[in-house]
């Protein structure tokens, strides 16, 4: 099954339904194209400054903080629903002590627009060039909010990633169901 170019919007639905349930595998890169992946179950998807844009929560403290930090790319993968274990697992190791591409057995292929790759096992794609970020601010949020998502005061950034390409497998997407 090919992957084909699509609009963003065209699996809106989809890709916010697999976030919320088994969660979404994001991939960065280091300068010298070492690939990382996690698992994000927060995210938005949709259009700001007129550009549509995936927005996406990483903290600090992860591996995968820093590698947004350094290269400012990353692909939005969303995982078929037999990627369950592999998209939990990949949300609860670190990269920095585990290859879980290896581990998980994910196939790479190279992004269309960005310098980061995408899992080929997936079956939506988006690609996204960092155009800003900022910091979750304590100051703004609800304290009942805070103490509940945030107990150790471990606020997230937030990446907001233009989609430059989507693709998908037309295919595989209708089996989500």
């Amino acid at each position: 099954m090919g992957k084909v170019t699509i609009d963003y919007r065209d699996y809106f639905a989809e890709t916010i339904q697999q976030m919320c349930t088994q969660g979404l595998l994001l991939v960065s890169a280091d300068k010298d194209k070492k690939p990382n992946v996690m698992a994000i179950g927060w995210g938005m998807i949709g259009s700001i400054w007129s550009r549509p844009a995936f927005i996406v929560f990483v903290r600090p403290s992860r591996h995968t903080y820093g590698l947004l930090e350094e290269v400012g790319e990353f692909t939005v993968n969303v995982p078929p629903n037999e990627l369950a274990e592999a998209t939990t697992y990949c949300g609860t190791v670190s990269g920095r002590d585990h290859d879980k591409i290896k581990e998980k057995q994910f196939t790479l292929v190279p992004g269309r627009k960005v310098r980061v790759p995408i899992i080929q096992e997936c079956i939506i794609h988006y690609e996204c060039r960092l155009l800003h970020k900022n910091n979750v601010l304590a100051d703004f949020l609800d304290k009942n909010f805070k103490s509940e998502v945030y107990p150790k005061g471990d606020f997230h950034r937030i990446y907001f990633g233009e989609i430059l390409t989507a693709y998908a497998d037309d295919e595989a997407v209708k089996e989500l169901g």
